[in-house]
């Protein structure tokens, strides 16, 4: 599909139409199946289009952002865990029952667990909560 811009040659009304390629705007205009939306006229012309590029630059430039925006927002979330928690790698739900079970310890762990482990947990009424994690060598 290609949009072209336009144009009357007659009252030099503008306006858009989609095309299933570039030829078919020939086609149909030979044809006379294209008229002036405005005053009715044949004496349609393609006007000079540029194409889009600015627009699909600064869709990727907002996504490059906001990617950079949730992994710096990541990282401070991880920095905060590692800083008031206790890594204790894949036993978290091994660690997880014991604190649950074991009302005298109170303290904040961190690991990591297989879903059916979470699912587990979860049936035992132990509350856990999965957050994405960078490694700290990934760019």
């Amino acid at each position: 599909m290609i949009k072209y811009n336009l144009i009357c040659d007659k009252c030099k009304f503008t306006f858009n139409s989609w095309f299933s390629a570039s030829s078919e705007f020939d086609r149909l205009k030979k044809k006379k199946l294209i008229t002036c939306t405005y005053c009715g006229s044949y004496k349609i012309s393609k006007s000079i289009m540029s194409p889009n590029v600015s627009r699909i630059e600064q869709i990727d430039k907002n996504k490059i952002k906001i990617k950079k925006e949730v992994r710096k927002k990541i990282l401070e979330y991880q920095k905060f865990i590692k800083e008031n928690s206790t890594y204790v790698g894949k036993d978290f739900a091994y660690e997880a029952r014991s604190l649950h079970y074991d009302k005298k310890k109170s303290k904040t762990i961190y690991g990591k667990a297989t879903q059916e482990e979470i699912n587990d947990l979860d049936e035992e009424g132990i509350e856990t909560t999965t957050i994405p994690w960078i490694k700290d060598n990934e760019n």
